[in-house]
This record gives structure tokens, C-alpha cells and sequence, in this order.
């Protein structure tokens, strides 16, 4: 039997003045078996720092929400889609391979990477060449 995820509920409230950008954002986090509590809120964070796409990108007009991620390796950790479902800003979370940023690279607008651990810099250096 396999285990299932674990799910987590957070209220964030985003008061990004450099971008003009105030909301109440409900979510809902599922944490993967495999994920960590740190990678979990490395995704949080990401939304949070991104939230003010949702009005710069969309005008307001989209969803901003946490994707499969480590379930579907089609779908990104944090993305942003505007109504038409055009995917806007596509967000990963680790240290991914070349290969899922560049796929990535042609199914949004934008794509963002967040690499954290001491072994950031030895990822780039090994995939900065590929993008």
C-alpha cells in the first residue's frame, strides 16, 4: 500500500509594497511522501514571493496555486495561469535536471527555479552549460 500525502492548510497574507500587491491567499499544501518539511516550505515561499504576478502577469486575472510537483514531473511546483490557461510562470523547487527546465522553458512565459542546500552552487555549475 502506498502512502499517501500529507495534507497541510495555510493562510497567507501578502503586503508586497515594492510591488503594490495586498491579498489574503487560503492554500493548500500537499506534501509528498518523499518531501521534505523544508522543501515544502521552500514552495511556500516561492508562491509567496511571487504572488504579485498574479496582478503584474494577469491583472488579477489567474490562478496562482502549487502543481503536482513531485507526483507529475509535467507539472511544475508553483505555476501561474492566466483564464485562457496559458501557463504564465512556471516555479520548480530543488535541483532539477536540464531536461524538465528546458520542457518547462517551452510550455510557459517564464520559468524560475528556487535551488536551496550547500550543494546549490555544484547543481548550477553542472547545468548552466545545458540551458
Amino acid at each position: 500500500m502506498a502512502l499517501k500525502s500529507t495534507i497541510f492548510k495555510a493562510n497567507l497574507a501578502v503586503a508586497d509594497i515594492d510591488h503594490g500587491y495586498y491579498a489574503d491567499h487560503a492554500l493548500t499544501l500537499a506534501r509528498h511522501p518523499s518531501e521534505t518539511d523544508e522543501r515544502m516550505m521552500i514552495r511556500l515561499v516561492a508562491l509567496a514571493l511571487n504572488a504579485h504576478q498574479l496582478q503584474d502577469i494577469c491583472n488579477g486575472d489567474g490562478t496562482l496555486a502549487f502543481g503536482a510537483g513531485l507526483s507529475n514531473v509535467d507539472e511544475p511546483d508553483v505555476w501561474l495561469r492566466d483564464f485562457t490557461g496559458q501557463t504564465r510562470l512556471w516555479i520548480e523547487v530543488g535541483q532539477p535536471e536540464d531536461k524538465p527546465v528546458i520542457k518547462a522553458c517551452g510550455k510557459a512565459d517564464e520559468v524560475i527555479v528556487y535551488c536551496f542546500n550547500h550543494a546549490a552552487e555544484i547543481w548550477w555549475r553542472g547545468i548552466e552549460n545545458k540551458l
